[in-house]
């Protein structure tokens, strides 16, 4: 038996073991998600989070590039009466807008030989497009962070591109390693899918992330 977070809770997690995260705030009203969106900074985006939606997208829950008080408590307010009864403890996720053409999938997956692995992918249309994606085994030991960029066959993307300059490796290679110790310090979790980690200049950025845990829900 398994339970997968909120993207909310799931973003604390892995703030919490070092991962940059970009500030949010998880509110229950369009009057607070105004008020939220304002300490934050406009454009906001906004989504409907809970623990029971995984698929925020497909559901149309996800609301970009909110300019001011008038677009996100339109979009807050439709965004609540598109709640399910199955919905469970639905509420607001208002988050910084991130902008980047590039976009990267990262994780942790466990494997039954291997145990907990780190993974990483070009994310976006190059995730269906070419598949290329990548693993070790965690904890990554010195150079296994490097190792796992480089393995990447279309790696050459997250040098300089388009006017836009090379991804930090450094920067990447430390969200790969926490990930890693995430996944070999705590064996309830069962599996971490951060996707999109968009590239925001030579930053990778977290946007979502779901993290699934072993174990009846708390």
């Amino acid at each position: 038996m398994s339970y997968t977070l909120s993207e909310h809770e799931s973003k604390q997690l892995l703030k919490g073991a070092g991962i940059p995260v970009p500030d949010d705030a998880l509110v229950e009203t369009a009057d607070a998600a105004v008020r939220a969106a304002e300490a934050l900074g406009h454009p906001v985006a906004l989504k409907l989070c809970g623990r029971a939606i995984a698929h925020k997208t497909e559901r149309g829950l996800v609301r970009l590039g909110l300019r001011d008080a008038s677009e996100v408590r339109s979009a807050a307010d439709a965004l609540l009466a598109a709640r399910r009864s199955g919905d469970g403890d639905a509420r607001l996720l208002v988050c910084r807008m991130v902008g980047g053409r590039r976009e990267l999938i990262a994780g942790l997956v466990r494997d039954p030989s291997f145990g907990p692995c780190v993974m990483l992918g070009l994310g976006g249309i190059f995730a269906e497009a070419v598949g290329d994606v990548a693993f070790a085994v965690a904890p990554l030991a010195p150079g296994d962070a490097e190792d796992l960029i480089d393995a990447l066959r279309y790696g050459k993307l997250l040098g300089e591109f388009r006017g836009e300059p090379a991804v930090s490796r450094g920067k990447l290679a430390e969200i790969l390693e926490a990930l890693g110790r995430l996944g070999a310090a705590r064996p309830e979790i069962r599996s971490i899918d951060v996707n999109p980690l968009i590239v925001s200049g030579d930053t990778p950025v977290v946007i979502d992330a779901l993290v699934e845990l072993e174990g009846e829900a708390r």
